[in-house]
């Protein structure tokens, strides 16, 4: 999918991942601008969690949204 594909894409789906990890913030998500990693980094940031974990649950995600 082109850059521009997924930065469309993602204008929508930035409700449903506040949904999901609501403690992202606005700031948060406008940076991400559907670039996995930065969104794999968010969550490891936001939650402590370990970048396999984040990896894991933004893959999960993914597949139900198909954003990359």
């Amino acid at each position: 999918m082109n850059s521009d594909l997924i930065k469309g894409k993602w204008s929508q789906l930035k409700g449903e991942a506040k949904k999901q990890w609501g403690n992202l913030t606005d700031d948060d998500l406008l940076k991400i601008e559907g670039n996995r990693d930065k969104f794999v980094g968010a969550i490891q940031e936001r939650y402590g969690k370990a970048k396999a974990d984040a990896e894991r649950e933004v893959d999960t995600w993914n597949n139900r949204h198909n954003l990359w």
